[in-house]
């Protein structure tokens, strides 16, 4: 499926104006109560017209937005590994990044962990399939290997972990926490590590 057009004209300010706008619309009414005019209205566009030169439809803003956001995510993983050289250190700094984007990009994350992105988006890979999460599961493996970790099933211990962090930031994200997610950072951090660590110690 075609998901951008070719157009010599394109301008990307104008394309992330686009995506951004998406992303705040999806994100507050939902992927199918917003249109095409609700975009261009919040990205101010003079016409719906100027989206086409861009994307061929509303569903390939939204698997643009998807993409994007996931190899991002997983360029900053691959940073993170790169500088942290231990399991737990790799892990904490990843959660520090989502704790992170939850008060510094809510919409980004809203889009990844409350939104039902199957329901439109059915062809892509779900979150747990992505490369992103592929290399978060083999630092779990890794982190078992060298004795950080619990030896049980990484898939296991993912969700154990991920668990405990996501269900964390999806209360912040609706409102059922009602302070910044750096709040509560800490001690979700202790939580989630210690249900998976093979010694029930911290740095």
């Amino acid at each position: 499926m075609e998901q951008e057009k070719e157009n010599p004209q394109t301008n990307p300010e104008i394309q992330d104006k686009i995506l951004l706008a998406a992303l705040t619309l999806f994100t507050n009414k939902g992927y199918f109560n917003t249109s095409l005019n609700d975009i261009a209205k919040v990205a101010e566009l003079d016409n719906t017209q100027i989206i086409y030169n861009y994307f061929a439809n509303k569903h390939a803003i939204a698997t643009t937005l998807y993409n994007n956001i996931l190899d991002n995510l997983s360029i900053s993983i691959d940073d993170i590994k790169r500088r942290n050289s231990t399991a737990s250190e790799q892990l904490r700094s990843i959660v520090d990044l989502l704790f992170k984007l939850t008060d510094d990009a809510p919409s980004i994350m809203h889009f990844l962990l409350i939104l039902k992105i199957r329901e439109f988006l059915p062809e892509q890979r779900a979150l747990n399939e992505s490369p992103a999460f592929i290399k978060i599961l083999k630092i779990i493996q890794t982190g078992i290997r060298s004795g950080e970790i619990r030896n049980i099933d990484p898939q296991l211990a993912n969700a154990y972990f991920f668990g405990v962090i996501n269900n964390t930031l999806r209360m912040v994200l609706n409102g059922t926490l009602d302070k910044k997610a750096d709040s509560y950072q800490s001690q979700t951090w202790l939580m989630a590590w210690n249900i998976i660590a093979k010694k029930s110690s911290v740095f």
